[in-house]
């Protein structure tokens, strides 16, 4: 592997249903590797169908990290992800086999891959539930307003309408007094990475969009809400009202009909795509962008493999 010790990492990126957990599959299938997700919706416990989850035989054929380590009742927060990560691809690297960074939570591959330090304030329930009843009754970009006063470059980074993390960043403020912009450095950790994309034009990827999500349907993904509703999941829980659970909590409650259901959630996933390609862009040439329609697997494994092997001192490797 070279005379380097520290971690190589091989990442898969893109947006939703595109494909990248069938080419980890693939690509797993004759590499000693293991998967680290990089998803924040795959981390909750009896979330299966709604959350695309590697299925149990697939995780036979190929042992993936971070899937199923939180309730949906509980919080892991940006900090805690990195720290797991971390361990994950020291553990994998340290039994000799290749860690895969896989998934399309773009926070996630960054702040791991750039080493941001993240503010260690533990959530704020009460202040999060304050300032979320604030958005509901005037509005995202009111809140994003406010965060300007206080912290203008975190403004300037954050979308509006990710109220989430613009409650956040107000949160770090309320209980530090410092700005998250000021505290978020970065300290990249010393990996070698080698960075895949994938991507699809996207009326051929809407399709598959529109088709994960029958299949969803049809797998049981009402079943699966009604599930956890009994188990006393509340749907004001953030995991419930992650793609496909808020729209089929809709239908549970009566608010729409099932087939009003299945249309939000094919509208805002094809949205969440779009956000996705904020955080990936084309134009960055760390990554090897790929078309998901036209792979060769075999020259991407004999890529791999190069990558793997290179004695990182003398390539000069980096991410």
């Amino acid at each position: 592997m070279g005379s380097d010790n520290s971690p190589k990492v091989l990442v898969i990126l893109g947006p939703t249903a595109v494909g990248k957990t069938a080419l980890a599959l693939q690509l797993g299938a004759h590499l000693a590797a293991e998967v680290v997700s990089a998803d924040s919706r795959q981390i909750y416990r009896y979330m299966d169908i709604g959350t695309a989850k590697p299925t149990p035989e697939e995780r036979a054929r190929l042992r993936h990290h971070l899937i199923d380590i939180v309730d949906p009742d509980q919080t892991l927060t940006l900090a805690q992800y990195q720290e797991l990560a971390n361990q994950a691809i020291q553990d994998i690297w340290s039994r000799g086999k290749l860690p895969m960074l896989v998934g399309g939570t773009g926070l996630y591959i960054r702040a791991l891959l750039e080493g941001w330090t993240i503010p260690h304030v533990p959530p704020d329930e009460s202040l999060r539930a304050e300032l979320e009843r604030e958005a509901e009754r005037f509005g995202p970009q009111h809140l994003h307003e406010r965060l300007a006063q206080v912290d203008p470059l975190a403004a300037k980074r954050i979308d509006p309408r990710n109220v989430r993390r613009v409650i956040r960043a107000l949160e770090v403020y309320y209980h530090t007094g410092k700005p998250i912009s000021q505290l978020q450095k970065k300290a990249p950790p010393p990996y070698h990475v080698y960075k895949l994309g994938l991507t699809l034009p996207r009326p051929e990827l809407y399709k598959r969009i529109d088709a994960r999500v029958d299949r969803m349907i049809a797998e049981g993904l009402v079943e699966e809400v009604r599930e956890l509703v009994a188990r006393g999941y509340g749907y004001e829980l953030p995991s419930m009202s992650g793609l496909g659970y808020k729209q089929i909590g809709q239908y549970l409650r009566g608010e729409v009909s099932l087939e009003e259901a299945i249309a939000l959630i094919k509208r805002h996933t094809r949205r969440f795509v779009r956000q996705q390609y904020n955080w990936f862009r084309l134009s960055d040439r760390s990554i090897h962008w790929l078309d998901a329609a036209q792979l060769d697997v075999s020259a991407l494994l004999e890529a791999v493999l190069t990558f793997w092997e290179q004695d990182t001192k003398k390539e000069g490797l980096s991410s």
